[in-house]
């Protein structure tokens, strides 16, 4: 029965008998979803590199607007996402949003076979890659209606912590299927590389020649089956999703507020990216929030029917103060693990790619190529796959210790490496030899993701004890969606303070950040007079 009328997992007879076998059989086919998701989300970080490499006719901050456009995108996507199981229910939901992720797909490797291809084809498909970034609201939404409040924290780590396996396997797998033409003739030529990718295994598989267009192809081996998974093996909970509408309503529903977030986010994007692609009038700081605002606004202002009078008693949440702490301390977890996700190749490249001299006669640092380079695609999986792998662990210990317990620590073993991780850069872009910290730098930021990781488990079982079961859904996605945001503002503020020749204070003001929040969750959830406590 894809529609379930009766759903009381509260109930330990109920649960054992009934909900365990349904929840778990949604639980498994909503991860590899979600997987795909982050994969095709963040590709550009890595298509971007080898388009480079490639020899694509793109400056490199033209390239960058690839990524920014995907980051701004899955974003801001989240929004709406964070309604859609209330409005569609969850298995009309995922299945549709792991479909729609074929479009990009597909694009993107068609897009990739020709140079020629106009940089405005890749920002849009970019863009469209942005809902895989939106999947992750409703799917952690869908997945916290389907279990018990005292295991909430394990579903829930399982779910985001092997779906983050998106991001490593994306780093891993693009790299890998370039340098096989895996496709036959279907996937198209091949390219000449024109400048070292720096990843080893693509060196011995294949040499020169790179079939970048797979990077895009190969998402559809798992795509297919995932929406025919999806389709007719999850469900919809009636009692959480009361107005479905039928299938066909839930899919008019879902588009309809993904296509008002595409209209803000475009509208957004052009106001904030430089020419020729927008305008540049408004920096990160002032472009994001008015994106969220404005999201929030068209959303309330043009729902239609039954899902406008959803939408309203949905907003109760922003009434609610719990909403707006765990937005902090979610975007201290997940904000941190994506937007390092992003930001580590960067990092490696500029800072441990170069040698930095300071010349006594200009007062300056000359920077020059090092020829003991650190390979970027070699080590920076492992960060973002330490976290991801940590996390359903971070998700148990919440659940047996409670959940702010286990923020407070990571909170306080993030202030301490963000400012450690702050000092080695400090010494590496001052070295003529930098790749002689390389690997304090490497074990800092694998201690940062795992904390994250931990905390992400943690902060997940928190929403699901503070808030009822309508809440807490939209709770997590809305909390997603904001700490989503790291995926393009780590990469700004570290990049921006490399180029200025201080890449260390990007890592102390992440520290005094991580710091408030440690302030932040004792306040709530652990001084002796709070109003719940550790939840």
């Amino acid at each position: 029965m894809t529609d379930i009328k009766n759903w009381d997992v509260e109930d330990t007879t109920f649960w054992e008998s009934t909900g365990k076998k349904i929840a778990n059989r949604n639980l498994w086919i909503s991860i590899p979803s979600l997987l795909m998701g982050f994969a095709i989300w963040l590709m550009w970080g890595i298509i971007t590199v080898q388009m480079s490499n490639l020899g694509f006719p793109f400056k490199d901050e033209e390239l960058f607007t690839l990524t920014a456009i995907a980051g701004l995108a899955g974003a801001t996507l989240r929004i709406p996402a964070s309604f859609f199981i209330r409005l569609a229910g969850g298995r009309n939901t995922i299945f549709l949003t792991t479909a729609l992720l074929m479009i990009p797909a597909i694009g993107t490797g068609f897009a990739l076979q020709n140079k020629e291809t106009p940089l405005l084809t890749f920002q849009i498909l970019a863009f469209l890659s942005g809902i895989g970034g939106g999947n992750f609201a409703c799917s952690m939404s869908n997945i916290s209606t389907f279990f018990p409040k005292r295991l909430q924290g394990t579903a829930l780590g399982l779910n985001a912590g092997l779906g983050n396996f998106g991001v490593t396997t994306m780093q891993i797998l693009i790299p890998l299927v370039m340098t096989m033409g895996v496709f036959g003739a279907l996937g198209g030529d091949s390219m000449p590389l024109m400048k070292d990718s720096g990843w080893i295994l693509g060196k011995i598989l294949a040499g020169t020649e790179t079939w970048v267009q797979n990077a895009g192809f190969v998402w559809l081996v798992f795509l297919i089956p995932l929406a025919f998974f999806g389709f007719f093996g999850m469900n919809n909970l009636l009692p959480i999703s009361p107005a479905i509408g039928g299938t066909l309503a839930a899919f008019v529903k879902i588009l309809w507020l993904y296509g008002l977030a595409f209209l803000t986010t475009a509208v957004g994007l052009y106001l904030y990216l430089p020419a020729p692609t927008g305008l540049g009038l408004l920096n990160m700081w002032i472009a994001l929030p008015l994106i969220i605002v404005a999201t929030l606004g068209i959303m309330k202002l043009a729902a239609f029917g039954e899902m406008k009078a959803n939408i309203s008693k949905q907003f109760a949440i922003f009434n609610n103060k719990h909403t707006w702490s765990m937005t902090v301390l979610y975007l201290l977890t997940f904000g941190s693990f994506i937007g390092f996700s992003m930001a580590l190749p960067l990092a490696i490249k500029v800072i441990f790619g170069n040698t930095h001299v300071f010349d006594a006669a200009t007062q300056a640092w000359v920077h020059a190529k090092n020829p003991n380079a650190i390979s970027v695609f070699t080590y920076a999986w492992i960060g973002p796959f330490v976290g991801a792998l940590i996390r359903p662990v971070g998700g148990w210990i919440s659940d047996k210790v409670g959940g702010s317990i286990v923020t407070q620590v990571i909170s306080l073993v993030m202030v301490g490496a963000s400012a450690y991780a702050g000092y080695i850069m400090m010494q590496a872009y001052q070295s003529a030899t930098p790749e002689i910290y390389f690997q304090p730098f490497l074990w800092t930021f694998v201690l940062l993701f795992a904390a994250t990781g931990l905390g992400n488990g943690s902060t997940f079982r928190t929403v699901g004890v503070i808030f009822d079961r309508l809440q807490a859904g939209p709770v997590l996605g809305w909390t997603s969606a904001v700490a989503a945001y790291g995926s393009f503002i780590a990469p700004v503020v570290i990049g921006a303070q490399v180029k200025a020749g201080t890449p260390e204070n990007a890592m102390y003001g992440f520290a005094i950040f991580y710091a408030l929040c440690l302030i932040l969750n004792w306040w709530f959830y652990l001084r002796s007079s709070s109003e719940i406590k550790n939840p």
